[in-house]
């Protein structure tokens, strides 16, 4: 098996997707793309940087003119515009100009945030993901999509803005708590259900491996859904069509993370809003209700929540009017007609929307 897979942009080679289990090979992947007498900042998060600074500098060193670090606190709050502001800052000191590079050093949050500060630190500096998480190994690190939280609004502030490589080291998912590991499921089965009936079936048969940690399990699960958002990124980089698909779950979703003060983690949020999603299409008479148990099921035993308990439905609605998917008002909703196929539709109404999160949300 190969150890990468690469994003085009059309015809052309856009950046790689590297699959390892350490870092030894990152140096020479910094050189292969002109990186090696450059400047680099490793951007990382509290808890990340304890567990991979050391090493990852360790090889980024003999080959950089210099490397730097900017370490900010872990947690999604702090996803923002002022640890952003105070990134510039630290670029500007060092003395940081558009030729050097910036590497994202952990989860969504640390990938999202570096790749905005990129984007727009003198109108454009190269970076690099290196995610540590399952969630961002399939998810945030692929396709450039960057951007930070303002306010209580998740990502309303960001940029298409693409990487210059993926180094994912499949070993960094053994640092992970039980809870972190399985948040990544949520958006690997949402992959499942938009696009591939078999790899849906293929979950369901391999999650005793995949909540063990299976390495080579992992690495075909990783690698197929990085295959999936590939696929649908390169025909739709700026999501003006098919990308629209990846947001199954997240209307309701991303509704249900602000509305619970983001307790629950992004994942989690998405696995809810995966079985509210099919509880619509299932009352449509788009799939049939021994599908639905199915999608169900198989966020149950990943571990995953199915049902919630304390958020209000109607604040809930209430927040999905602040949806970046919105189109002149009306919410791009994504539905299934069968596990594995999704489409997009503009129809649905509150009431439907209502009666879904009435299903998932206990009193």
């Amino acid at each position: 098996m190969a150890d990468r897979i690469t994003v085009h942009d059309g015809n052309t080679p856009v950046y790689d997707i590297v699959f390892r289990r350490d870092f030894d090979g990152f140096g020479e992947e910094l050189k292969q793309l002109g990186y090696g007498r450059k400047k680099i900042c490793i951007v990382s998060d509290s808890t990340v940087a304890f567990h991979y600074m050391e090493a990852l500098q360790s090889v980024v060193s003999p080959c950089a003119a210099a490397v730097t670090s900017f370490v900010f606190p872990a947690g999604e709050e702090n996803k923002n515009l002022d640890v952003v502001r105070r990134l510039y800052e630290h670029l500007i000191l060092e003395h940081f100009d558009r030729n050097d590079l910036l590497i994202a050093l952990g989860g969504g949050v640390t990938g999202d945030l570096t790749g905005f500060a990129a984007a727009t630190y003198l109108r454009g500096i190269a970076f690099i993901q290196v995610p540590t998480t399952l969630l961002s190994q399939v998810d945030s690190s692929i396709g450039g999509k960057t951007g930070v939280d303002f306010d209580c609004y998740k990502n309303m502030v960001g940029a298409f803005y693409m990487p210059r490589l993926v180094y994912i080291n499949l070993t960094a998912l053994h640092t992970l708590t039980e809870r972190q590991y399985l948040e990544g499921m949520g958006e690997i089965i949402k992959h499942s259900l938009i696009k591939e009936r078999q790899y849906f079936y293929w979950l369901k048969d391999h999650m005793e491996q995949i909540r063990g940690r299976d390495m080579d399990v992992c690495e075909k699960m990783i690698r197929r859904s990085c295959e999936i958002k590939r696929d649908v990124v390169e025909r739709d980089p700026k999501e003006q069509g098919e990308r629209g698909l990846l947001n199954y779950g997240h209307t309701l979703g991303h509704a249900i993370e602000k509305e619970t003060g983001f307790s629950l983690l992004h994942g989690e949020c998405v696995a809810l809003g995966c079985v509210a999603s099919a509880h619509i299409s299932l009352h449509r008479g788009d799939i049939a209700r021994d599908t639905f148990l199915e999608v169900e099921e198989l966020i149950r035993s990943a571990g995953l929540p199915v049902r919630i308990s304390g958020p209000d439905v109607e604040q809930i609605l209430a927040a999905t009017k602040y949806d970046k998917k919105m189109d002149a008002g009306v919410i791009k909703f994504i539905l299934l007609k069968q596990a594995g196929e999704a489409y997009i539709d503009r129809t649905v109404t509150m009431d439907e929307m209502r009666e879904a999160l009435g299903y998932i949300c206990e009193a």
